[in-house]
């Protein structure tokens, strides 16, 4: 039993300890947009190959939450830094990706507001589902909470806001339900998935016997219960292209990414939930079937060239 507890309890934390690689990817990618350039992401095949490894790593996280893309996680490693803070006021804490995303990236257009101030633009608001469960929602998650001039600097055309702010709210509404489907699509798909967490998570021998059955078991059973919950085709691979193509029909062929000659955030978005697919069978299938193959290897060199980020960089001056 205690075993079978300690196995639990690693499939449980799985996502927390792979998620941080996510986040310090994104918000790289972030801080070089915000320049309008990708900073160079060390030298040599070790830096490379270190990249490479942490990109690998990253998939974990989305299977062992059904599929959840988790770029980006929590505020909370720089808002922990700032002790002082918990002394007044109850500690912040942001479990929303487009929320995380687009306070990061207002504070580093902005510097002239604190991590803190921006987080408040971003209040949470409860509302009930159409499950009737109560949920936190956040009205304004997909804007930037930028001046008139800085909104000009970073879209200078105004159609440009709006859609990225349409492909974002895309990727959370539709897209993001696609994966836990098709990544759990049969038994052996299922098995194959968590076979490949346990590998990369370096799980112990109970550890990983637990979290590879018990979870692919598990996984199966719900991903068909999210299919019939988004009402997708019995071939859920046809929903999964259709998204990937429409992506790519919307970018169109004169632009690399949605956000010109740079990524955006609705790029980002996207990304982030289909490389949580990697190393698998719909991941590759994707490949083959879709035309997303060049946007998404121009999206892994822009990451992968991004400078790694310093969180005291996102930390307001004292």
């Amino acid at each position: 039993m205690a075993a079978a507890c300690s196995g639990w309890r690693c499939l449980g934390l799985l996502p927390w300890r792979l998620r941080a690689a996510g986040q310090a990817a994104g918000v790289g990618l972030l801080r070089a947009q915000s320049r309008g350039y990708c900073v160079p992401f060390g030298t040599g095949r070790y830096a490379r190959g270190r990249a490479r490894k942490g990109s690998r790593m990253l998939v974990g996280a989305a299977f062992a939450l059904g599929g959840t893309f988790g770029l980006f996680q929590t505020l909370q490693n720089p808002l922990k830094a700032q002790e002082h803070l918990a002394e007044q006021q109850a500690a912040k804490q942001l479990n929303d990706s487009s929320v995380i995303i687009s306070a990061i990236k207002t504070y580093l257009v902005s510097r002239k507001k604190s991590l803190e101030e921006i987080v408040s633009f971003y209040p949470p608001m409860k509302a009930v589902n159409e499950r009737g469960k109560e949920v936190t929602e956040y009205g304004n998650k997909y804007w930037l909470m930028l001046d008139e001039m800085e909104t000009q600097h970073v879209y200078p055309i105004k159609e440009t806001r709006v859609e990225e702010m349409k492909w974002r709210k895309w990727a959370d509404d539709w897209l993001v339900h696609l994966i836990s489907p098709n990544v759990y699509r049969t038994p052996r798909e299922a098995l194959a998935s968590f076979n490949y967490i346990v590998h990369e998570g370096k799980f112990g021998t109970v550890e990983g016997f637990f979290a590879k059955y018990v979870g692919a078991v598990a996984m199966f059973f719900i991903s068909k219960r999210l299919k019939s919950r988004h009402h997708l085709q019995d071939n859920v691979r046809e929903d999964l292209y259709k998204a990937a193509n429409d992506w790519v029909k919307a970018i169109g062929k004169h632009r690399p990414f949605m956000g010109g000659s740079q990524p955006n955030l609705a790029d980002l978005a996207v990304y982030g939930v289909l490389r949580v697919m990697e190393g698998l069978e719909a991941y590759d299938d994707m490949m083959t079937h879709t035309k997303i193959q060049p946007w998404y290897h121009r999206m892994e060199k822009a990451i992968g060239e991004a400078e790694v980020p310093n969180w005291q960089l996102l930390q307001p001056p004292y």
